[in-house]
């Protein structure tokens, strides 16, 4: 009970701080009610207890069964921005006003010397969410190994060979605002932070970063677990939210679905997410993942949302990616 009076004390002072609406805030299940095991949860939590991160919400049928630390602590959610973005992008295809089969020559898309090939110009929207530009132009926001692992320039044509690039992932935030004429972080906020009822994000928590090399930014989004659990929930919903489609259905499918093989074993990539392995987790599973142990994951099959955030301040070393999977095992393990 007590729980649910700070969740709602909690949701109630944001209003002041996001002008956001919580419409619905999110309600508690008590886990052996719905069938949990109860044993198998504890160890989840104590594994996860190892990893310390800054918060972890799981989510079953739309409801809290289980939740650790600051779960309305905001923070970077790293490489997350890029299926927050392709959630956007569901939307403007939708709506007609892009087109996955534009190519960068038609969209006038370029960078700084040296510039873009003809043949690097010939790569499509679509091939920038697959991450199969065959573009090795150097790019903001890169870790240390994107820039020493960086194919080279001309050594794959687009559409032919999967590389995780931040190029890509910038350059789709540019073609997003020149051909919607939107602010990526207010469009967010708008199309799906305020319809999904978010309780601590507001536009302001987003930035550019550009760096000299490209004039391609990067745009990370600073974001708390209980929002990033509903972004969550509307794709487990299948893009639906209080009986509102917010997401074409057939994007969520369609982004969540895996186009290549990875470097990261049984995963997969989709439209700027991850899959996971359907003979572990079952069919759809998805997992949006950013640097330093920034995880929201999606199991269909158990109708589960599992979040995890790592404040890089209080965790320097962060959470490994690896690590993450194995306490969504044992998480789905312990649900019914």
């Amino acid at each position: 009970m007590m729980r649910k009076l700070v969740f709602v004390l909690i949701a109630f002072l944001s209003l002041g701080l996001t002008g956001n609406a919580v419409a619905d805030p999110w309600q508690d299940a008590d886990p052996v009610s719905v069938g949990w095991s109860v044993e198998k949860l504890a160890a989840a939590q104590h594994y996860a207890s190892s990893l310390k991160p800054t918060a972890v919400m799981v989510v079953q049928d739309g409801k809290v069964v289980a939740g650790w630390g600051d779960v309305s602590r905001k923070v970077n959610l790293a490489s997350i921005r890029k299926s927050l973005l392709s959630a956007l992008f569901g939307i403007a295809v939708s709506d007609g006003r892009i087109s996955l089969a534009s190519t960068l020559a038609d969209l006038g898309i370029d960078d700084k010397p040296p510039a873009l090939t003809a043949a690097e110009t010939q790569a499509t929207v679509r091939d920038l969410l697959m991450a199969r530009s065959g573009i090795y132009h150097p790019a903001a926001y890169e870790t240390g190994d994107m820039r020493r692992n960086r194919p080279e320039r001309g050594s794959h044509a687009p559409g032919t060979f999967w590389w995780y690039n931040n190029w890509d992932f910038n350059a789709l935030g540019t073609i997003y605002g020149r051909e919607t004429g939107e602010d990526i972080f207010d469009s967010f906020s708008r199309r799906i932070a305020v319809p999904t009822g978010m309780e601590d994000f507001s536009a302001r928590d987003g930035q550019y970063v550009a760096e000299a090399q490209s004039e391609h930014p990067a745009y990370p989004f600073t974001m708390s677990a209980r929002d990033a659990a509903r972004f969550g929930q509307l794709f487990l919903n299948g893009g639906r939210w209080g009986g509102k489609q917010i997401v074409p259905a057939a994007w969520v499918k369609e982004s969540t679905a895996a186009y290549s093989r990875t470097d990261r074993g049984s995963m997969g990539y989709g439209y700027l997410w991850w899959t996971l392995n359907p003979k572990v987790f079952g069919p759809g599973a998805a997992l949006a993942s950013g640097y330093g142990g920034q995880a929201i994951a999606i199991v269909p099959s158990k109708r589960l949302v599992v979040v995890q955030i790592v404040d890089r301040a209080q965790n320097p070393k962060g959470v490994r990616t690896s690590h993450f999977i194995k306490l969504l095992q044992k998480l789905s393990a312990a649900a019914p």
